[in-house]
């Protein structure tokens, strides 16, 4: 929801950062000209230096804005925008030793300053952010810049919404007023309650209200219209949230079909050059692992055919991208007469119907008596996954995706199997992530759901380095 104060702050982070890259690397050219006293490569005036990079810098605001650096789903969230700042830095000093190469002339007067430059330029702006973050809270605590909300919708979209705004210092926003059913306003938040919308609009003034969200088209287009009037007549902003989860995908696109506007809604926003290049990044890892680890399964592989006897590695029928059955690779950790059947008639078959129900519930138990000594090792440590890298070689899997499902698990679904199976299946993914075993099931597909209309190549390098820190605590491991 873009407003004024959102596209003001976006002005002043392009501003400060030109400044402080102009800083940057003053900063670098005093550092190695001033202070080092080894011979310089070449002799740059201080005078032709700067001038070159406030020519070049234009051109690196440029790249931060393409990295999505000003825009709120960036510097709203502090490690995505410190990644994003590290990358934008990087390309910025190969923009910088691009042109010395293209013009021809010494802009730099020794290698030393590139590094320099780029360090300090990081360091420089992951502090200005900081500060800014803090000032920005700080105005907000006191009321400055903020929206002041009417909030108009009839779903469980409209609370979850007004829980997520209610934090004013966090996001800019004061929910004034709810306009709906009585029990979709939050008990704990202390706001102005309208039954009806017309009387919601009739106070816009009285409340001082900035903005409206309406999460839900009423069946009176008579009644949208006046929402909509309301705003404008008011000049207050106006944004409209779809309640289904399903407008909810990262890749939408606007155009006009017909003389009226379209909004595309795709499943995915994994689609395109997205997908290529997470599966050259799938490759390329998954061989680089397979090699670093092929020690390691070879040892275990030893292990499991003298100690635990039976198939050392388990192969299960699983759903992936599109539905499409798949099979997958594991460590086996459970007795080998086991597995092969449904895990509630395993253990309705053993005359634990104890163990059934809770299977049933929660598609997973406490405490398996089917799982050997060395299979719980394996599991616990998460050893039982590393075969999975030879079906995200062969494409069957994604490093990062939705948890592969069994075939009879697509009716828990509850009818969005088409959504998560939008993409392929992962070794990882969210659910690792959060909670992983300690989840109930209908959890587990809430993240795989948000992922799969969510996924950018940054939540992958994210939910991979939260996944090594999972598996070294074994932190929820069944």
């Amino acid at each position: 929801m873009p407003g004024k104060n959102t596209k003001f702050y976006s002005l002043i982070l392009i501003i400060i950062d030109t400044f402080v890259l102009i800083g940057a690397f003053t900063i670098a050219y005093i550092a190695r000209v001033q202070y080092d006293p080894r011979p310089l490569l070449t002799n740059v005036h201080a005078y032709d230096y700067l001038r070159a990079f406030i020519f070049i810098i234009p051109f690196w605001i440029l790249v931060f804005a393409m990295l999505g650096l000003y825009q709120s789903g960036t510097y709203n969230r502090r490690l995505v925008e410190w990644a994003k700042i590290a990358l934008g830095t990087f390309i910025g000093i190969l923009l910088v030793i691009g042109w010395q190469y293209a013009s021809g002339d010494d802009i730099l007067p020794a290698r030393l300053v590139a590094v320099y430059g780029m360090l300090a330029a990081f360091g420089l702006i992951v502090f200005e952010r900081e500060v800014m973050r803090l000032s920005r809270s700080m105005m907000f605590r006191y009321g400055r810049g903020v929206n002041r909300v009417l909030l108009i919708g009839t779903t469980d979209a409209t609370s979850d919404i007004a829980r997520n705004l209610a934090n004013t210092v966090k996001s800019g926003y004061e929910i004034i007023a709810i306009a709906g059913p009585k029990k979709i306003v939050p008990p704990e938040l202390n706001v102005r309650h309208y039954s009806l919308v017309e009387s919601a609009l009739l106070d816009i003034k009285l409340n001082k209200i900035t903005a409206i969200i309406q999460t839900d088209l009423y069946n009176s287009t008579e009644r949208n219209q006046k929402i909509l009037g309301a705003a404008q007549s008011h000049h207050i902003g106006y944004s409209f949230i779809p309640g289904e989860a399903e407008f909810y995908s990262g890749k939408n696109t606007v155009d006009v079909f017909l003389g009226y506007p379209i909004i595309t809604v795709h499943q995915t926003p994994l689609v395109g050059w997205g997908a290529i290049i997470k599966r050259i990044f799938d490759f390329v890892v998954s061989l680089i692992l397979l090699v670093i680890l092929s020690p390691v399964l070879l040892v275990i592989y030893i292990i499991k055919k003298n100690a635990d006897p039976g198939p050392a590695f388990y192969i299960s029928k699983r759903l992936s991208r599109f539905s499409e059955p798949i099979d997958l690779i594991k460590f086996r950790s459970m007795d080998a007469k086991y597995g092969s059947r449904d895990a509630a008639d395993e253990f309705h078959q053993m005359g634990r119907d104890d163990l059934a129900r809770e299977y049933e519930k929660n598609r997973k138990v406490e405490n398996d008596p089917r799982i050997t000594r060395i299979g719980k090792f394996l599991r616990d440590t998460s050893l039982d996954e590393l075969p999975q890298i030879l079906n995200v070689i062969k494409g069957d899997l994604s490093l990062v995706g939705p948890r592969p499902i069994l075939p009879q698990e697509t009716k828990l679904a509850h009818g969005r199997t088409a959504l998560l199976h939008s993409v392929k299946s992962g070794v990882t993914g969210m659910w690792q992530v959060s909670g992983r075993s300690e989840l109930t099931f209908d959890e587990r597909i809430e993240l795989e759901l948000f992922y799969a209309q969510n996924w950018t190549f940054w939540l992958d390098i994210k939910i991979l380095f939260k996944t090594v820190g999972v598996v070294l605590r074994k932190r929820g491991a069944k």
